[in-house]
């Protein structure tokens, strides 16, 4: 499935990303208060809604991936987390802030989904709630590349080698980026396990973003460009991080 974190893909991503960045974690962190409803969709192992827990906020997150869920429960058995896309998610209750993390939003791909999500966020808040959320920009184009490269390896806990293999296109017109991504487990030279993904995001520009959110019912927002609130915006900027109210 196109964006789906399999079993290899997560191992990976746990290995190489045990933590939040400090930097993204504390933004995120700024806007939650204990007697805020929280909720964070698409949270995968758990990266930023455990230390939520762990500083206790009342929180609740979802993801599609039962791998990631099952990564998350291991950490954190008691962790308030369902399986779910964000396209069949349909909230029993409304929260006073919702947040989307590492560019993830990048992964509806087209402009109907993301104005669907966008719209369900809105209708998902309580009054004067807030929905934060962080999306690639163009700048993060690439060349195009038909063959397989070594991107990433990591050594898991029973001593296998896990290599991540990536091609790159750019598709001009939708402005998504594709990666189809190949996930390999050596036992020595041995083979044993392997794992495609097929791995694609959407690139987009400032005021198409703006426009879309308006479009979404919310009053208005703010945009910067890293997790300082920045707000000096360029052609170099790779994520642009939105702060939205109603």
């Amino acid at each position: 499935m196109i964006n789906y974190y399999g079993s290899l893909c997560t191992t990976m991503y746990e290995l190489l990303h045990p933590k939040a960045p400090e930097d993204e974690l504390n933004f995120y962190l700024q806007y939650a208060k204990k007697e805020m409803k929280i909720l964070e969709p698409l949270c995968g192992t758990g990266r930023f809604l455990i230390p939520f827990l762990e500083r206790g906020f009342n929180i609740t997150g979802f993801d599609m991936s039962k791998d990631m869920l099952k990564k998350l429960f291991k950490k954190s058995p008691n962790a308030k987390v369902f399986q779910s896309s964000i396209e069949n998610f349909s909230p029993n209750e409304k929260y006073h802030y919702i947040f989307i993390t590492s560019g993830s939003f990048s992964l509806f791909l087209k402009e109907e989904t993301a104005f669907n999500v966008l719209v369900k966020m809105r209708e998902s808040l309580k009054p004067h709630g807030k929905f934060v959320f962080a999306a690639e920009t163009l700048a993060n184009i690439t060349c195009d590349r038909d063959y397989y490269i070594e991107n990433s390896s990591v050594t898991t806990k029973e001593g296998y080698d896990l290599i991540l293999k990536t091609k790159s296109f750019y598709h001009k017109e939708s402005k998504i980026l594709l990666t189809p991504s190949l996930y390999e487990l050596y036992k020595g030279e041995n083979l044993i396990k392997k794992e495609k993904m097929d791995f694609r995001v959407k690139l987009y520009d400032y005021k198409y973003l703006q426009n879309l959110i308006l479009q979404a019912g919310f009053i208005g927002s703010y945009v910067y460009n890293d997790f300082n609130k920045n707000q000096a915006l360029d052609k170099s900027t790779q994520t642009l991080i939105y702060e939205c109210y109603i």
